[in-house]
């Protein structure tokens, strides 16, 4: 599990550099105008891809977590899994097809749309799902970490002026599909896959809630910037996927824990015993000592981060990452409840109530609030929408297990980032430099709230990890003691 975590932190600490490197890059080129364009057609296509997806890649990790051990029943699970994939997404793609050529906001744009059908039709070969199950975190990072290299070598050769939008799309589209095709061709020597007596019907009435869940989802995660799309202009997209980008740029790091215990709470489920209980546990602690301390920092430094990560012509999207600086708690309390708990444990039913909630409130929220004030009323949807789902999230886990956590766990963790605004605001009054203010900020910040954490709230899961810090240090250093002495 420690390795698997290894591998999982260093694919999300390279998801946090990609963007970091890449979006203030294409931002400057494209402009809010541009990059707003792009994302809306990447958006639009990985819609129908989810759709198409069926809810397999949550599915899939808990089906295949529980047959890892017997490779004949892995093979015939993963198989019939794939073969459902393969069905949807080529339906899908008519869909797809039909929709763009109906309608001329879509119809006008061929050359960005008809490529990003390819999104659509390939879907099935995303198959992290499967490495997920098997806890073959380490294929997962290494691959991806290779893509995203190649795709950032190719946006800073390829990609030089205004007019080079689709070639970013294009890129795009790699970034996307090129992993998925290298995990289908490592795929030969995990599974044998065959069509003959395989069962989809018994994944059919699980995957129906899923798939429903995840449809709601998608409707209130994607169909914002699609909304936005078609009751604003490009321009409003643009400072939105600004804002969302950055504000979403830590949100790996806040759920990586859920994607390596994942396997281990599905199989605690299944085998009806009680330790889900001490990794969900662990997994919440982990989740507020990062996403409090998060949220704050991405409100109190949003106009450095948009101006130094975007450029100034994105100034308008400041308020919208303060709204939107709620999503790290928000979103990781809703992977815990949702998909750590309900979808671990076969509660799809539930799941697909809670999101349904939210997909109606996203709907009814965007259609009021965004022809009058655009993005801002976007992110104000988006973040009461994550708060209300995982309140209902909460109400259903806590009636079917009685499952609570800690209050005192998040109220110390708010407690110790409130020296983060007195710090902060000294710190702008005393620099110049957004790259100087926000280095020094992290640094200062992540110090004081650990010493306020470990010193004076004494909190056990701090101290657990600084003790756990201090003995690998420590015995390095015992190490290197015994290697002077020895010689």
């Amino acid at each position: 599990m420690k390795k698997n975590y290894i591998y999982t932190l260093l694919l999300t600490i390279f998801n946090i550099i990609f963007p970091i490197l890449s979006f203030p890059y294409i931002s400057r080129i494209l402009g809010p105008t541009g990059v707003g364009k792009v994302q809306f057609v990447i958006t639009f296509a990985q819609y129908f891809a989810l759709i198409a997806a069926l809810g397999i890649p949550y599915y899939g990790v808990r089906e295949i977590a529980r047959v890892r051990l017997n490779n004949k029943e892995l093979s015939k699970t993963f198989s019939e899994l794939l073969f459902i994939y393969v069905i949807t997404s080529v339906l899908i793609s008519v869909v797809y097809i039909i929709v763009v050529m109906a309608f001329t906001r879509f119809s006008a744009n061929m050359s960005y749309y008809l490529p990003s059908l390819l999104i659509v039709l390939l879907g099935f070969s995303s198959i992290d799902w499967f490495y997920q199950g098997i806890e073959e975190f380490k294929s997962i990072a290494l691959r991806s970490i290779f893509i995203k290299l190649i795709c950032l070598i190719m946006m800073y050769i390829l990609v030089k002026t205004i007019h080079d939008a689709l070639l970013y799309l294009y890129i795009t589209i790699f970034s996307v599909l090129g992993n998925n095709i290298i995990n289908m061709v490592f795929l030969r020597n995990k599974v044998s896959i065959g069509i003959k007596k395989i069962n989809l019907r018994k994944h059919l009435k699980p995957l129906f809630y899923i798939f429903g869940a995840n449809l709601s989802i998608a409707m209130y995660n994607m169909l914002d910037t699609i909304l936005l799309g078609l009751l604003s202009n490009d321009k409003s997209v643009g400072y939105y996927t600004a804002s969302t980008k950055i504000t979403r740029i830590a949100m790996p790091l806040v759920v990586s824990i859920g994607a390596v215990l994942l396997p281990e709470i599905s199989a605690s489920f299944h085998n009806k015993d009680d330790r889900y209980k001490e990794l969900l546990a662990t997994s919440y602690s982990f989740i507020i000592l990062l996403a409090v301390p998060i949220t704050f920092a991405l409100f109190l430094l949003a106009p450095e981060l948009i101006h130094l990560v975007s450029g100034n012509a994105f100034s308008s999207a400041i308020v919208p990452m303060q709204i939107l600086s709620v999503l790290p708690v928000f979103i990781g309390m809703g992977n815990l409840l949702g998909v750590q708990v309900l979808i671990s444990s076969g509660r799809e039913r539930e799941m697909l109530k809670s999101v349904m909630v939210g997909m109606v409130l996203s709907i009814a929220l965007n259609i009021a609030l965004v022809p009058k004030t655009h993005e801002v009323g976007a992110a104000i949807a988006n973040s009461v929408t994550e708060l209300i789902v995982s309140c209902v999230f909460y109400y259903f886990v806590k009636k079917a297990f009685g499952i609570t956590f800690s209050i005192k766990t998040f109220f110390y963790s708010i407690l110790s980032c409130l020296p983060f605004i007195p710090i902060i605001y000294l710190l702008r009054k005393s620099m110049h430099s957004e790259i100087l203010l926000l280095g020094v900020s992290a640094i200062s910040c992540s110090f004081v709230y650990f010493v306020i954490k470990y010193f004076f709230l004494k909190d056990i899961y701090t101290s657990e990890i600084i003790d756990k810090v201090k003995v690998v240090f420590l015995t390095r250093l015992g190490l290197k003691n015994d290697q002077k002495n020895s010689e």
